[in-house]
Parts: structure tokens; sequence; C-alpha cells
């Protein structure tokens, strides 16, 4: 090593030492720690203790299943009933209504802007007497489960800014997401399985997934979201090459980590204790996922609850049933995104198959974890990145039309830990175009989120580039009304 080092010239030691001394000196005035590339807690952590220890105060939920319906749900064919839309139905929408919202530029060219009411039927459920549409039959029958809220609107008129937005705080990648917060914050509850863990169903959609919506921006790379696929090899890279016995493989870990040991204490660099545990994660993991993703040992009733597609490998039910599997093992966030709700032509077609393929699924991961006592500690999240238009997006008949993006206003749901079931919060004007009642922003769902979790948003931060960082930015508050 000592030889290594001499044979480097000038050029290259300034080179690797961030950018020269000046760099290092300016660093240290900021902060003496954060020049050494330390948390803003001045500590390394390991994967199963987070910076946190505890949390800020008793938490009510030890994990999250985030289901993410990327693309946008119609809140008005969904769970948004809206009964005035009859007699507006075909009628311009009025200017000073459009007027309040930004358009996406796929209307630009538009001339006139239909509002249309959906077609599909909506009933009352359960005691609390939510409205929820015929799309949706199993999801009518938990209702009670659920704290649907109306109210959430957004900033972000477009999908990867949107889909960032509500994932890590910023319309811009870079940033961690809420599952890397989690996790540094937090730490792991199971030494070895990761403590977040992202599935995406198969076949998906036309808007395609920027995977630094689950990844670590600049929080240590060992609390990104590790993707489990379907098929063969769920973690790429994972299983020993052809040849290589686990003996050899664990030698060579030794030697590697005794050498990355030795180049942390020299250079002082966070990144290399990641690789660290990125490397005894992977060789835990070995033998770990195989057993968590292994779902041919769950009993016929568990599949007639989930639907014949769980049978299907990397279909949304499949990860809904492999997601209660992994809530068992303590996976503490546990990421679903489901593409193709797009719709802005032929709606009434596309979003009858998206609910058809993640209606049942859905609530049967409710009554599944219920059942197991996992609903208590476990907080379920259901929503997209924005809503659509009620006025139609193209051409308007009697049988079909389209729904632009919407970010003024849009309905997520939440089951579980900590929040009140059976509630419906906020609420939205005629055209459910406005939040008329308890607005909901992205930034107070996210620090909701994380106050269920033992976390003040306000008080997780790291300090990057001279400032310190949170998942909420310099917004957020608690929706103090769905707190159980």
């Amino acid at each position: 090593m000592d030889k290594h080092f001499s044979q480097q010239s000038r050029r290259q030691f300034l080179n690797k030492a961030s950018l020269g001394f000046g760099s290092i000196a300016l660093s240290s005035l900021f902060s003496p720690l954060s020049s050494l590339g330390s948390t803003s807690a001045g500590k390394l952590t390991s994967p199963s203790s987070g910076v946190l220890g505890h949390g800020h105060f008793p938490a009510k939920a030890k994990r999250v299943i985030y289901l993410f319906q990327s693309g946008g749900p119609s809140q008005i064919e969904t769970f948004d009933y809206k009964p005035a839309l009859r007699k507006w139905h075909g009628k311009e929408i009025p200017d000073s209504i459009r007027g309040t919202q930004r358009n996406s530029g796929m209307v630009a060219n538009q001339s006139t802007f239909p509002l249309v009411q959906s077609i599909f039927d909506f009933k009352q459920y359960g005691q609390s007497g939510a409205w929820v549409s015929e799309l949706m039959p199993y999801t009518a029958k938990i209702v009670d489960e659920l704290c649907i809220v109306k109210s959430v609107f957004t900033e972000a008129i477009n999908h990867e800014p949107a889909v960032m937005f509500v994932q890590t705080g910023s319309q811009q990648s870079g940033r961690p997401s809420i599952g890397s917060w989690m996790s540094y914050g937090l730490g792991s509850s199971n030494q070895n399985l990761p403590n977040f863990v992202v599935l995406v169903s198969k076949g998906g959609g036309a808007q395609p997934l920027n995977s630094s919506a689950w990844g670590n921006g600049f929080l240590p790379s060992h609390h990104q979201g590790v993707q489990f696929r379907s098929g063969k090899d769920p973690v790429l890279y994972l299983n020993n090459p052809y040849g290589i016995h686990q003996h050899d493989r664990r030698r060579a870990l030794d030697y590697i980590k005794e050498m990355n040991q030795i180049q942390q204490k020299m250079s002082g660099d966070p990144e290399i204790e990641s690789k660290i545990q990125q490397y005894e994660m992977a060789f835990r993991m070995q033998t770990s996922v195989p057993d968590a993703v292994d779902l041919s040992n769950e009993p016929d009733y568990i599949y007639e609850m989930y639907g014949e597609d769980a049978r299907t490998p990397g279909t949304y039910a499949a990860n809904c049933l492999l997601a209660r599997r992994l809530a068992e093992k303590n996976v503490n966030f546990i990421q679903l995104y489901h593409m193709g709700w797009d719709q802005h032509g032929n709606l009434p077609g596309g979003i009858s198959r998206q609910c058809k393929d993640t209606d049942q699924a859905t609530a049967a991961l409710i009554l599944d974890l219920k059942q197991r006592g996992l609903l208590e500690d476990t907080l379920v999240v259901w929503g997209g990145e924005f809503g659509r238009t009620s006025f139609s997006q193209g051409r308007l008949t009697k049988e079909n039309y389209g729904r632009d993006h919407h970010p003024g206003c849009f309905t997520m749901w939440m089951a579980g830990a900590g929040v009140k079931a059976g509630m419906v919060y906020g609420e939205t004007d005629e055209f459910s175009y406005n939040v008329t009642k308890n607005p909901v922003h992205v930034h107070d769902f996210q620090a909701t989120l994380m106050h269920l979790l033992g976390i003040d948003h306000e008080r997780l931060t790291y300090k990057y580039q001279g400032r310190r960082f949170r998942l909420t930015d310099v917004h957020g508050k608690v929706v103090q009304g769905v707190l159980s």
C-alpha cells in the first residue's frame, strides 16, 4: 500500500484529495466532520442501526408497504364521485375553473375542453359511507380499513418530475427517496435482507420508471432500494459464478474487507464503509433471498384471495403477496411500482384493465396483513403522482374519452398503523378540479408518513455541499386529522 501511494504523482494525489487542499480547508470551515465524509450525526452507521436509533418519539408503524400506481390514476373514475358532472357533461369547463391550474403541453393545441362525467357507477360502502367506483369491487369491501384522502395536490405536471417529487421531495433527480431516508434514520430490522426493497410489476406502461425514484441520492449508497426481479435471479449478480464455491467466496470477501478497511482508515471515505456493508449483505442474501421470494409453499386459499395472477411471478398480484412475505421478515420499506395508469385517450378501457390487474390483490394484501396481526404495525399506502382533469383530452364520444395530467387534486389512501380507519379526509369542488377542504400537499404527506414511523421530518437531516437537506425540503406539516 505504501509503495502504491509513493508512486502517485502530486497531480494524482490532489485529484484524489477532493480537488485539493483548498476544498478540504473550505469544507472544514463549514464542518470539520463533513470534510471527512461523515454523516450529519458525525458517525458511520451499520445497516442495523440508523442515525436516530429508535426515532424521535414512539412509532406507530414499524414498516411501510407503498403501492405506487405510476401514471396518475383518475380520481374521478375511482374514489372522487362527482354527480354534478352529469349536468355539465359535454359543456365547456368555465375559464374561471380551468384557469386555476396549469395544464400539460399535450392539450396546448386543443380548442375545446368539454367536461366529462365518469361512465362508471359509484356506490357508498361500509360504515364510513365512502364512495367507490364499480371498477374496484374488492377495495369497496375493505373501505372501513382505509383512510381515503381526496385532497392531495402536487406541483409537478409531467410524469418523471411528479414521480420524483412524491418519492424524493424534489422534482429533480439526485435526492434520496423516502425509503432511503427511512433506512438512514432507523436502520434495519433484518440482518439478512435489505431494509428497502423495490418490486416493479412486469409489463408496465408507456411511461418508463427512473431508478432514481428509489435511489439513495447523497446518502451512503447502502441505503438505496434493492430491486427484486421475477425469475431465476431475483437480485442481479447476487449468485456466485459457475465454479466458485461458497467457501472461496467467503475467503475472497474477507480479504476485500481487510483491504477496504485499510483504505477507509486512510481516507475516511464513508462510501468505503458502505461498500463493505453491501458486500456482506450480498453474501447473506445468497441464502435469505431465495427463501423470501419462494411462493411455492403458499396455500391455495392465499392464491384464491390474491387472485390467479399471484401464481405468475412479476405480476402486481404476485408482488403484493411477496410484499406480505417481506413484511413478515421485517423488511422496513417495501415499494411496489405498477405502471400503466396514464390514460390520455381510451380511458374507460385502459383504467378498467388497470383496476382488474390491481384491485383484488390490493384488497387481499390488507386482509392478509390483518389476519396475521401485521396491519397493526404496518402502514400501507396507495396512490400515484397526480390526478386527471375533469375535462376530456381529445375527442369526446358517448363511450370514449381521455383525461390529461392534473396536479390540482388527486386521491391517495392509507391503511394500518397509526391512521384512522373508515375515514374520508378532504374535499374537492364539484368538478374535482381544486381542493376545497383540508388540502394535503405532497410534503405534508411525506411529513405524516415519517411521523408515523417516529421521525420528526424537520430533524432528520443530512449535510451535503454545505446545506442540511431533508425529505420535505423546507416545507411540510403533519396531517393531524388522519392520525388515530
